[in-house]
């Protein structure tokens, strides 16, 4: 090969080298920019979906307020048009969130103790509750809380005290339970301000009659401290519920201002009995009278005139947030009934007013 063949081959080479190099560039350059027109498209879409969700969060939480809007003017509407300054609800559950966490997922499981499905509706955080009631127009409520074992309650006791120190319109609420203990720590709950005691008999399992609680039933009852419990065998009997029981610490001490919850259910007459031979004992409607109520222990409408004639000592009591419908249910429940405005006046405020002394504001 001449010289002049070789530096032809060469610069063939060369270009066609020059070529493929460019061919590649080119390439590469191609698949970056498609690369990146597709990460576009897809951030246009993510952004596109995010906005869509947003838009869908947005509607629901508009949908949500206005809900929350119309059960607050309904609640408020029933209290408004019978002349009252709101509403006094003894029988509502503020308790630490472990504990609550737990309480609600029972009920999710339908446990032994309830025995059926059981959705809670107001499943939110505890501002919320609060502030929930506030906007129902509940002027006084509870924090009602309760020990299963020994233990417990002096623990339960301190939150609740902290809770009604940061909540000025929640009654600061105790516990106890059949324990050696009780006594002291039940005297320091009523030192530090308690005024309203809960008692579970079906969850506790323990018998009231117990004779270390004879100290706890005997300062409760010569203070005067109501103590609402939940004595009757609704929605599952206990070992110690229903009246002989607690009927029994009655007798021990007769001026216990005992409030029985759900009305007594399932024994209403027999608890009507109890409250019509000892005057210092109250009846709160805690999810009586409600549909979800009615379908398994319906209140027996025989009995209404003598729930009527104990208009001075019922309470109104709901349950909240562990409840399977909306508030204003309860109170329709309760209007329903047909027992007069006087009767609910009495029910949903003034009785409640009266037992624990407060004062409409302003």
């Amino acid at each position: 090969m001449s010289a002049d063949d070789a530096a032809e081959t060469a610069e063939t080479a060369e270009t066609a080298e020059t070529a493929e190099t460019a061919e590649v560039a080119e390439a590469d350059t191609a698949t970056e920019a498609i690369q990146a027109i597709e990460a576009i498209e897809a951030n246009e879409a993510n952004e596109a979906n995010e906005a869509n969700e947003a838009n869908e969060v947005n509607e629901a939480n508009e949908v949500d307020k206005a809900t929350k809007a119309d059960e607050a003017a309904a609640v408020r509407g029933f209290w408004q048009a019978l002349g009252l300054p709101g509403l006094i609800d003894v029988h509502t559950h503020f308790m630490p969130k472990n504990v609550l966490d737990k309480v609600w997922a029972y009920f999710d499981l339908a446990g032994p103790l309830v025995n059926r499905p059981w959705p809670i509706t107001y499943r939110v955080a505890e501002a919320e509750r609060v502030e929930r009631l506030r906007e129902f127009g509940v002027r006084a409520f509870t924090s009602m809380l309760y020990p299963h074992k020994p233990g417990m309650a002096v623990w339960l006791n301190a939150w609740a005290a902290d809770f009604a120190a940061r909540t000025p319109d929640c009654l600061h609420t105790a516990t106890f339970f059949a324990e050696p203990e009780a006594p002291g720590y039940v005297a320091r709950a009523v030192e530090d301000g308690a005024r309203v005691f809960k008692a579970h008999l079906q969850v506790g399992g323990y018998d009231p009659t117990d004779r270390r609680l004879d100290a706890v039933w005997g300062l409760l009852a010569e203070t005067g401290t109501p103590v609402v419990t939940h004595c009757g065998s609704g929605p599952v009997a206990g070992k110690f519920t229903g009246p002989g029981p607690i009927g029994e610490v009655l007798d021990r001490h007769p001026g216990l201002v005992l409030v029985v919850a759900h009305l007594g259910m399932s024994e209403y007459r027999d608890f009507l009995d109890l409250a019509e031979r000892h005057p210092s004992v109250r009846l709160d409607t805690t999810m009586a009278f409600t549909d979800f109520v009615e379908a398994d222990d319906p209140f027996p409408r025989s009995e209404l005139p003598r729930l009527r004639a104990l208009q001075d000592r019922v309470l109104l009591g709901s349950d909240f947030p562990n409840i399977p419908y909306r508030y204003v249910h309860q109170l329709e429940a309760l209007a329903g009934l047909g027992l007069g405005e006087e009767w609910l006046r009495a029910v949903c405020h003034d009785n409640a007013a009266a037992l624990f002394v407060l004062t409409p504001k302003g």
